[in-house]
């Protein structure tokens, strides 16, 4: 199973408790901090719920640049 690398591109200021949990239960709190995750469909459902908010990137293609 491949991994995904989710980035947070903007601020959870202003966002709903919701959106902001989602992100703490991705690993990410700050705006630039990224985080490794097995591309699974809970985590593809989770990164739904914010997409305005991050950036995700094939992990293994990261890795390898």
């Amino acid at each position: 199973m491949s991994d995904i690398r989710v980035t947070q591109t903007r601020s959870a200021i202003g966002t709903k408790p919701k959106q902001r949990g989602t992100l703490r239960a991705l690993g990410l709190g700050r705006i630039g901090k990224s985080n490794v995750l097995p591309d699974r469909p809970e985590v593809r459902g989770m990164i739904a719920r914010v997409p305005h908010l991050v950036k995700v990137d094939d992990a293994n293609e990261t890795e390898e640049a």
